[in-house]
């Protein structure tokens, strides 16, 4: 008989970003390898047998903590799962695996990420008044103190260390299960010639002006760093290396305040926003480098999905990815977001053509796209319920 398996997430829809694109991800590739998956949400759009949206009523685009906790209680009274695995903190779970890293950090590094002092102070201590953060916050520290409570499983070592330091968690219950992605990813030719040719006339730029396109993706522009990618980029290319560095930004996120920082800096002739991207494969196949010099990425997909095209990476310790690439051979890692002169420079090192050649060719000899494969990671939690099943065994 297969095993069942459900799999709490807030809200049931890939569109809203990476952490609910990465849940069904997995849940697909545990699927694959033989149990029945279920997905209880909240909030979600969908008719699909296996989802179950049990706050449909509900108004507003969220829910509260105690709404769906009653909610899940009643499903799960009524409905029999061998395994339950949240990426909420619910103590019923017997797997917590959070998609963000620990609420108490988040919180640190988001006020880390303003440029003003004050501003990052306020926001450090506001963010408690907002009712519920602090809920989860309260629920996550509770369930880790709780010996009976769930096995958290972390994304990263940046996540375990965080669970460690903010939640005193004991490391009988942690495990590390790095972070993965689908690595079978098809790419439109056609589309993606289209998108370089669009890049090169924005820019003013031909094939023959041999450019190295450096590759920023997020929604959340401040988080992830690009206003000290901008400076980096001024410094960079002040240095006048052999090959131009360009800079190619992709994201929902507004604009203006990046695009003034550019002309401020004489650089906006070397970037290009293109908004919403809806394949980043393509986009990826088109440029020579990713970077994301973040000030808080429990571990990105963007990154990983980079790796997995083999382009070299550039972006902070701040990011759990690190795990899976080594700094100096596949990309560079900086130790700060703030360390501009030091982004700049990993910059310059990727406009050396053989620099990019090199980190390429060592992403294929050392198999990393096996190792960042969402297979990988599904195995591997494959075998924690199966730990979990075998205690509970006579």
């Amino acid at each position: 008989m297969k095993k069942k398996i459900a799999i709490i997430i807030e809200r049931a829809n890939i569109a809203l970003g990476g952490a609910e694109r990465s849940v069904f991800e997995l849940a697909a590739a545990l699927s694959a390898l033989g149990p029945k998956l279920h997905i209880l949400a909240a909030k979600g759009r969908t008719n699909a047998e296996n989802i179950h949206i049990l706050c449909r009523q509900r108004p507003g685009k969220r829910t509260c903590y105690r709404t769906f906790k009653n909610a899940l209680t009643k499903h799960l009274a009524e409905n029999r799962y061998d395994i339950i695995h949240s990426v909420l903190p619910f103590d019923f779970a017997d797997v917590y695996q959070p998609r963000g890293g620990t609420y108490a950090e988040s919180v640190i590094r988001n006020a880390a990420s303003y440029d003003c002092k004050s501003m990052a102070a306020y926001k450090r201590i506001t963010a408690w008044a907002n009712f519920r953060r602090t809920t989860l916050l309260r629920m996550e520290k509770k369930l880790c103190k709780n010996p009976n409570g769930p096995i958290v499983i972390a994304l990263s070592r940046y996540v375990a260390e965080q669970f460690k330091r903010h939640c005193a968690l004991d490391d009988s219950r942690l495990r590390i299960i790095p972070n993965g992605v689908r690595i079978q990813t098809r790419i439109d030719t056609a589309a993606a010639d289209r998108l370089r040719t669009q890049i090169l006339a924005k820019l003013n730029l031909k094939e023959a002006d041999n450019p190295v396109f450096f590759l920023f993706v997020a929604n959340n522009f401040r988080l992830k760093g690009l206003a000290v990618l901008i400076e980096a980029i001024h410094l960079a290319a002040a240095s006048q290396p052999a090959r131009p560095p360009y800079l190619v930004v992709a994201g929902r996120a507004r604009s203006s305040k990046y695009r003034h920082l550019a002309k401020r800096l004489n650089v906006n002739k070397n970037i290009i926003f293109l908004g919403p991207v809806r394949n980043i494969q393509n986009a990826l196949s088109i440029t020579d480098v990713a970077v994301l010099p973040t000030f808080y990425d429990p571990s990105s997909r963007f990154i990983l999905e980079a790796i997995a095209a083999r382009k070299p990476v550039i972006t902070t310790q701040f990011n759990g990815a690190t795990d899976l690439f080594v700094n100096d051979r596949h990309g560079k890692v900086i130790d700060s977001p703030r360390n501009i002169p030091a982004l700049a420079e990993a910059i310059n090192h990727f406009t050396n053509t053989d620099n990019i050649q090199k980190a390429a060719k060592a992403i294929v000899a050392d198999n990393l796209k096996e190792k960042i494969s969402i297979i990988r990671s599904a195995k591997q939690l494959m075998a924690v319920y199966e730990s979990i099943l075998e205690k509970r065994r006579p």
